[in-house]
């Protein structure tokens, strides 16, 4: 699998690079201006694209993933970004990438990402995910949960969501069937006076972008994720 970093820092690429090698990745190379990726990508044609979703010059990264898929719609990308604020993570998934890593990197997450990637290659309709069973949380209507990679699943296809809603889902599959005082949900997640309305509007994007059931409140105490 052949992988093109994009990150205008050359620091933090060749940090990158070092552990993708020792992996037994093949890195075609680091490219750090959006001129350079879509030259590689015309070249090299690389499996997967990991870049910096804030380019330094004229153009996004997420501006750049549309331009790249124009020229070869089945590159993978994945976005690092030391940001997780929803607009950041709601541009990612508008761009169609296939994930996103935030900054400081962790090796383990980065090697599991690219493992999903590979399933992905070989299997564009359907990824399989060869991690350890007790990575995964099986929750209702189809639902996983990858605890190492704390990404939503459906279908083996994962599910796109803001960093606030990931943080929920994250606290009640730490202990799923249990249920979580709404005061200390509220806490966990702000670490600031917010009411119970935040919480509950929350919740209702979990539920549209998910499914109704996967959240449930429990007589007006809090809240659980359920288990099949």
């Amino acid at each position: 699998m052949n992988i093109l970093i994009v990150e205008d820092e050359i620091i933090p690429a060749t940090y990158l690079k070092k552990i993708l090698i020792n992996a037994g990745y093949c890195v075609i190379g680091i490219a750090t201006t959006s001129q350079k990726a879509t030259q590689f990508v015309l070249e090299k044609r690389p499996d997967v694209i990991l870049m910096d979703i804030m380019l330094k010059d004229n153009i996004s990264g997420t501006q750049l993933a549309k331009e790249i898929y124009f020229y070869d719609k089945n590159i993978i990308i994945i976005f690092l970004t030391a940001f997780s604020d929803n607009e950041m993570i709601e541009d990612a998934v508008e761009s169609k990438a296939f994930s996103y890593l935030l900054k400081p990197y962790r090796d383990r997450e980065i090697l599991a990402t690219l493992e999903l990637a590979k399933s992905h290659l070989r299997n564009p309709k359907k990824v399989t995910h060869h991690d350890n069973a007790t990575n995964l949380i099986e929750l209702i209507d189809g639902y996983r949960y990858h605890k190492e990679l704390q990404r939503l699943f459906l279908n083996n296809q994962e599910v796109h969501l803001g960093a606030k809603v990931l943080e929920l889902i994250k606290l009640l599959c730490s202990h799923p069937n249990i249920s979580f005082e709404i005061e200390y949900i509220i806490d966990f997640l702000w670490d600031i006076s917010k009411n119970q309305q935040t919480l509950r509007s929350l919740i209702h994007r979990i539920r549209e972008k998910t499914s109704p059931n996967l959240i449930k409140n429990v007589n007006k105490f809090g809240y659980k994720i359920s288990t099949k």
